[in-house]
């Protein structure tokens, strides 16, 4: 199987099945010198697991990372680093139901036919507990962005189903299980419960932002830092729509509003286009917008078929977020790390020493 490495420069290769004994990944091209312990990846990693609150999957894993190699006395070395965090909860026994059968809506149908074998229990190697790798990798980019740059990554929900979520402060992100910029989340936790106990399951639209992000990341046609961004994203279990900057408002505006007009020093007046103009950043701060799909393994019955062609009714019993959206906003953040330090890495090898012009330092 490939497609399992993501990016050159800092390449991530990921590895594991949500059912085996432990999920990893591989960093090559983390530049040496740098700081790094569990203790820097951890907090991601906890943000992002399972079984922390009832409105998400009850599966209970520590997530505990471990660094194996690629740090020598707590610095990296510049050689591959591996992390490995154990599965411990598993139970398989929950998807004996559905191994002659395909959940609508879910990978099972596309891997059997792509590879003439799948995994079941708990999607293999679709599930999102494969995201925690990403995280974990992401955790790596942040700390050398934020150290060479001062990069700061956010991220919140905006939307979750029918139900729209202002934004007040992002210090209230932090502070309840759905990354909702609101001190009082009591609408969203009602919300959730009617869902929960209903069977079925909702979809979201999450925000996510670099600020400080250096001037001129990106290159001018195939690998646009808005198109990395993109592709970064829809690699995101249960994506279906990135959005960068005003994204798809921008259709109803007019050029004569649209364009971000510049200030003295180099900045911006505005930031419609997200801080990417041209695929290479501006310095503005980095706006992305995901939509998430609702999650498809639910207990309603829906039609489907098995393995011979014969049409069956899947319910789908086990441990699953009624919004997989919930839990997505640490992985979001990661996954844009990744991309800004894929192109900081390139800018740094192929134009490091272009000078600043004066007035726009």
């Amino acid at each position: 199987m490939s497609g399992n490495t993501f990016g050159s420069l800092f390449a991530v290769t990921n590895f594991g099945e949500s059912h085996g004994p432990a999920i990893g990944c591989v960093i090559d091209g983390c530049p040496p010198g740098m700081a790094l312990a569990e203790s820097d990846i951890q907090p991601d990693l906890d943000r992002r697991r399972p079984g922390t609150s009832k409105f998400v999957t009850q599966r209970n894993e520590a997530d505990t990372v471990e660094i194996l190699s690629g740090v020598y006395e707590g610095r990296t070395t510049g050689t591959p680093i591996c992390l490995l965090i154990r599965n411990t909860d598993q139970r398989s026994k929950d998807y004996g139901d559905i191994v002659q059968t395909f959940r609508p809506g879910h990978a099972d149908y596309t891997y059997w036919r792509k590879y003439g074998i799948r995994d079941p229990r708990g999607g293999g190697r679709s599930s999102a507990r494969l995201t925690a790798p990403t995280v974990a990798a992401g955790a790596v980019a942040k700390k050398w962005l934020y150290e060479k740059y001062g990069t700061i990554f956010r991220g919140c929900m905006t939307q979750v189903g029918e139900l729209p979520i202002g934004f007040e402060d992002w210090a209230h992100v932090e502070s309840n299980p759905f990354f909702a910029p609101l001190a009082d989340v009591s609408a969203i936790e009602d919300y959730m419960n009617v869902l929960r106990k209903s069977g079925d399951s909702c979809g979201a639209r999450l925000r996510v932002m670099a600020e400080k992000v250096p001037v001129g990341l990106g290159e001018p046609l195939y690998d646009r830092l808005d198109a990395d961004i993109g592709k970064a994203m829809m690699g995101l279990n249960a994506v279906k729509g990135v959005e960068i900057g005003d994204g798809f408002a921008s259709v109803a505006h007019k050029g004569s509003m649209h364009g971000d007009s510049l200030t003295a020093g180099g900045g911006f007046a505005s930031n419609h286009d997200g801080g990417v103009l041209g695929g290479i950043s501006t310095g503005q701060n980095l706006e992305v917008a995901i939509a998430i799909k609702p999650t498809s393994s639910i207990l309603v019955p829906r039609e489907s078929l098995n393995t011979s062609g014969q049409p069956v009714d899947v319910i789908t019993k086990g441990r699953h977020d009624p919004c997989v959206g919930i839990r997505a906003t640490p992985i979001a953040q990661a996954l844009l790390a990744l991309v800004v330090m894929e192109h900081a890495l390139r800018h740094r090898a192929q134009c490091g020493d272009v000078p600043v012009p004066a007035g726009f330092e």
